[in-house]
Protein backbone atom coordinates (compact mmCIF):
# COMPACT_ATOMS: atom_id res chain seq x y z
CA UNK A 1 0.00 0.00 0.00
CA UNK A 2 1.44 3.50 -1.04
CA UNK A 3 1.98 5.85 2.07
CA UNK A 4 -0.61 8.19 3.67
CA UNK A 5 -0.07 11.85 2.75
CA UNK A 6 -0.46 14.67 4.61
CA UNK A 7 -0.84 17.79 4.62
CA UNK A 8 -0.33 19.83 7.59
CA UNK A 9 -1.94 23.43 7.73
CA UNK A 10 -0.69 25.57 11.00
CA UNK A 11 0.14 29.28 11.04
CA UNK A 12 2.55 29.14 14.10
CA UNK A 13 5.84 27.80 11.50
CA UNK A 14 7.84 26.04 14.64
CA UNK A 15 4.94 24.12 15.52
CA UNK A 16 4.34 23.35 11.45
CA UNK A 17 7.78 21.87 11.63
CA UNK A 18 7.02 19.34 14.33
CA UNK A 19 3.70 18.29 13.48
CA UNK A 20 5.17 18.17 10.18
CA UNK A 21 8.30 15.72 11.53
CA UNK A 22 6.06 13.73 13.59
CA UNK A 23 4.21 12.69 10.66
CA UNK A 24 6.98 12.03 8.21
CA UNK A 25 8.25 9.40 11.38
CA UNK A 26 4.92 7.91 11.54
CA UNK A 27 4.67 4.69 9.28
CA UNK A 28 2.85 4.94 6.34
CA UNK A 29 2.87 8.24 6.30
CA UNK A 30 4.29 11.12 4.38
CA UNK A 31 4.26 14.72 4.71
CA UNK A 32 3.10 16.28 0.73
CA UNK A 33 3.18 20.07 1.70
CA UNK A 34 2.87 22.53 4.48
CA UNK A 35 0.15 25.40 5.00
CA UNK A 36 0.36 28.24 6.94
CA UNK A 37 -3.10 29.53 5.93
CA UNK A 38 -6.44 28.49 5.04
CA UNK A 39 -6.09 30.23 1.07
CA UNK A 40 -2.68 28.25 1.00
CA UNK A 41 -4.38 24.72 2.42
CA UNK A 42 -7.59 25.15 -0.32
CA UNK A 43 -4.79 25.99 -3.13
CA UNK A 44 -2.97 22.70 -2.18
CA UNK A 45 -6.14 20.53 -1.88
CA UNK A 46 -6.78 21.56 -5.60
CA UNK A 47 -3.41 20.90 -6.84
CA UNK A 48 -1.93 18.15 -4.93
CA UNK A 49 -3.12 14.66 -3.72
CA UNK A 50 -3.82 14.27 -0.23
CA UNK A 51 -5.40 11.70 2.19
CA UNK A 52 -5.02 13.84 5.20
CA UNK A 53 -5.05 17.04 6.55
CA UNK A 54 -3.91 18.22 10.20
CA UNK A 55 -5.64 21.05 10.62
CA UNK A 56 -4.91 23.99 12.93
CA UNK A 57 -8.28 26.15 14.06
CA UNK A 58 -6.79 29.05 14.58
CA UNK A 59 -5.39 30.42 11.36
CA UNK A 60 -4.91 34.02 10.57
CA UNK A 61 -7.46 34.20 7.08
CA UNK A 62 -9.97 31.63 8.41
CA UNK A 63 -11.53 29.46 11.03
CA UNK A 64 -10.52 25.93 10.72
CA UNK A 65 -13.76 24.69 10.53
CA UNK A 66 -14.65 27.16 8.21
CA UNK A 67 -12.33 25.65 6.14
CA UNK A 68 -13.66 22.48 6.46
CA UNK A 69 -16.90 24.18 5.42
CA UNK A 70 -15.81 25.43 2.50
CA UNK A 71 -13.47 21.98 1.44
CA UNK A 72 -16.91 19.83 1.28
CA UNK A 73 -19.41 23.06 -0.41
CA UNK A 74 -16.25 22.01 -2.77
CA UNK A 75 -16.75 18.93 -3.41
CA UNK A 76 -13.25 17.58 -1.43
CA UNK A 77 -13.66 15.48 0.69
CA UNK A 78 -9.90 14.75 1.84
CA UNK A 79 -10.05 13.41 6.00
CA UNK A 80 -9.57 16.01 8.63
CA UNK A 81 -7.96 15.53 11.78
CA UNK A 82 -8.32 18.36 14.02
CA UNK A 83 -4.97 19.44 16.06
CA UNK A 84 -5.89 22.18 18.56
CA UNK A 85 -5.84 23.52 21.94
CA UNK A 86 -9.79 24.53 21.52
CA UNK A 87 -11.56 22.72 24.44
CA UNK A 88 -15.37 24.29 23.82
CA UNK A 89 -17.62 21.54 23.61
CA UNK A 90 -18.91 23.90 21.08
CA UNK A 91 -16.35 23.28 18.94
CA UNK A 92 -16.06 19.84 19.06
CA UNK A 93 -19.61 19.39 17.99
CA UNK A 94 -19.16 21.46 14.75
CA UNK A 95 -16.53 19.65 14.06
CA UNK A 96 -18.01 16.16 14.75
CA UNK A 97 -20.72 17.55 11.94
CA UNK A 98 -18.35 18.06 9.65
CA UNK A 99 -17.32 14.83 9.17
CA UNK A 100 -13.38 15.38 11.21
CA UNK A 101 -12.19 12.11 11.34
CA UNK A 102 -10.19 12.78 14.91
CA UNK A 103 -9.91 15.80 17.32
CA UNK A 104 -6.26 16.24 19.34
CA UNK A 105 -5.34 18.62 21.81
CA UNK A 106 -2.55 20.31 21.85
CA UNK A 107 -0.17 19.66 23.61
CA UNK A 108 0.27 16.31 22.98
CA UNK A 109 2.90 13.58 23.29
CA UNK A 110 4.42 11.82 19.97
CA UNK A 111 3.07 8.62 21.45
CA UNK A 112 -0.52 10.17 21.61
CA UNK A 113 -0.01 11.59 17.81
CA UNK A 114 1.50 8.39 16.28
CA UNK A 115 -1.73 6.58 17.82
CA UNK A 116 -4.14 8.52 16.24
CA UNK A 117 -2.53 8.51 13.09
CA UNK A 118 -2.37 4.75 13.00
CA UNK A 119 -5.71 4.47 14.06
CA UNK A 120 -6.07 6.30 10.94
CA UNK A 121 -4.53 4.05 8.94
CA UNK A 122 -6.36 0.88 10.29
CA UNK A 123 -9.91 2.46 9.20
CA UNK A 124 -8.71 3.62 5.83
CA UNK A 125 -7.19 -0.12 4.82
CA UNK A 126 -10.58 -1.39 6.30
CA UNK A 127 -12.36 1.42 4.28
CA UNK A 128 -10.49 1.54 1.24
CA UNK A 129 -12.11 -0.40 -2.02
CA UNK A 130 -15.38 -1.15 0.02
CA UNK A 131 -18.44 0.66 -1.53
CA UNK A 132 -21.14 -1.64 0.84
CA UNK A 133 -20.44 -3.39 4.12
CA UNK A 134 -22.11 -6.66 4.94
CA UNK A 135 -22.74 -6.41 8.35
CA UNK A 136 -22.94 -4.49 11.15
CA UNK A 137 -19.57 -5.80 12.72
CA UNK A 138 -17.96 -4.57 9.71
CA UNK A 139 -19.18 -1.19 10.43
CA UNK A 140 -18.48 -1.67 14.16
CA UNK A 141 -15.23 -3.13 13.46
CA UNK A 142 -13.79 -0.14 10.97
CA UNK A 143 -15.01 2.67 13.86
CA UNK A 144 -13.60 0.79 16.42
CA UNK A 145 -10.09 0.86 14.24
CA UNK A 146 -10.64 4.80 14.02
CA UNK A 147 -11.20 4.97 17.92
CA UNK A 148 -7.70 2.56 18.70
CA UNK A 149 -7.25 1.62 21.84
CA UNK A 150 -5.85 3.59 24.94
CA UNK A 151 -4.96 2.17 28.15
CA UNK A 152 -7.46 4.99 29.62
CA UNK A 153 -10.23 2.80 27.48
CA UNK A 154 -9.32 -0.40 28.89
CA UNK A 155 -11.68 -2.78 31.05
CA UNK A 156 -11.06 -2.48 34.66
CA UNK A 157 -8.42 -5.48 34.78
CA UNK A 158 -6.76 -5.00 31.44
CA UNK A 159 -3.40 -3.79 30.62
CA UNK A 160 -2.14 -2.70 27.82
CA UNK A 161 1.18 -4.71 27.86
CA UNK A 162 -0.51 -8.06 27.82
CA UNK A 163 -2.97 -6.58 25.04
CA UNK A 164 0.27 -5.73 22.75
CA UNK A 165 1.71 -8.98 23.83
CA UNK A 166 -1.72 -10.78 22.38
CA UNK A 167 -1.52 -8.35 19.05
CA UNK A 168 2.10 -9.83 18.77
CA UNK A 169 1.46 -13.02 19.24
CA UNK A 170 -1.35 -12.72 16.40
CA UNK A 171 0.70 -10.64 14.36
CA UNK A 172 3.22 -13.30 13.67
CA UNK A 173 1.31 -16.09 13.06
CA UNK A 174 1.67 -15.67 8.69
CA UNK A 175 -1.06 -18.83 8.39
CA UNK A 176 -4.27 -17.86 6.82
CA UNK A 177 -6.15 -19.40 9.95
CA UNK A 178 -6.04 -17.68 13.64
CA UNK A 179 -5.14 -19.25 16.62
CA UNK A 180 -7.41 -20.47 19.52
CA UNK A 181 -7.27 -19.12 23.27
CA UNK A 182 -5.09 -21.92 24.61
CA UNK A 183 -2.75 -21.72 21.60
CA UNK A 184 -2.43 -18.20 22.49
CA UNK A 185 -1.70 -19.13 25.80
CA UNK A 186 0.75 -21.31 25.36
CA UNK A 187 2.61 -18.88 23.21
CA UNK A 188 2.56 -16.16 25.75
CA UNK A 189 3.19 -18.06 28.52
CA UNK A 190 -0.13 -17.10 30.18
CA UNK A 191 -3.79 -19.11 31.68
CA UNK A 192 -6.06 -19.75 28.82
CA UNK A 193 -8.35 -18.04 30.84
CA UNK A 194 -6.72 -14.80 30.88
CA UNK A 195 -6.14 -15.47 27.07
CA UNK A 196 -9.73 -15.94 26.48
CA UNK A 197 -10.73 -12.15 27.79
CA UNK A 198 -7.91 -10.03 26.19
CA UNK A 199 -9.13 -11.47 22.94
CA UNK A 200 -12.78 -11.21 23.22
CA UNK A 201 -12.01 -7.46 24.10
CA UNK A 202 -9.67 -7.13 21.22
CA UNK A 203 -12.82 -8.85 18.76
CA UNK A 204 -15.30 -6.62 20.52
CA UNK A 205 -13.69 -3.71 19.65
CA UNK A 206 -12.75 -4.69 16.13
CA UNK A 207 -9.33 -5.38 16.48
CA UNK A 208 -9.73 -9.10 16.14
CA UNK A 209 -11.81 -11.37 13.88
CA UNK A 210 -13.15 -14.65 15.63
CA UNK A 211 -14.46 -17.60 14.17
CA UNK A 212 -15.25 -21.18 14.42
CA UNK A 213 -12.80 -23.78 14.38
CA UNK A 214 -14.43 -26.98 12.84
CA UNK A 215 -12.69 -30.67 12.60
CA UNK A 216 -12.78 -32.14 16.54
CA UNK A 217 -15.84 -33.58 18.30
CA UNK A 218 -17.79 -31.77 20.46
CA UNK A 219 -18.78 -27.72 20.20
CA UNK A 220 -16.57 -25.64 17.56
CA UNK A 221 -13.71 -23.89 19.16
CA UNK A 222 -13.71 -20.10 18.53
CA UNK A 223 -9.92 -18.99 16.92
CA UNK A 224 -9.03 -15.53 16.25
CA UNK A 225 -7.06 -13.35 13.94
CA UNK A 226 -5.62 -9.87 13.03
CA UNK A 227 -7.78 -7.76 10.84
Amino acid sequence: MSAIRVLVVEDEPLLAEAHAAYAGRVEGFEVAAVAHTAQRAMATLRSTPVDLVLLDLNLPDMNGLELTRALRASGIGTDVLVVTSARDLAVVRSAVSLGVTHYLLKPFTFATFREKLLGYARYRQQMLGVEQVAAQHEIDRAFAALRGTSPDSLPKGLDQGTLDLILGVLRAETGPAGLSAAEVAARMGASRVTARRYLEHLAETGQVARSPRYGGPGRPEVEYRRV
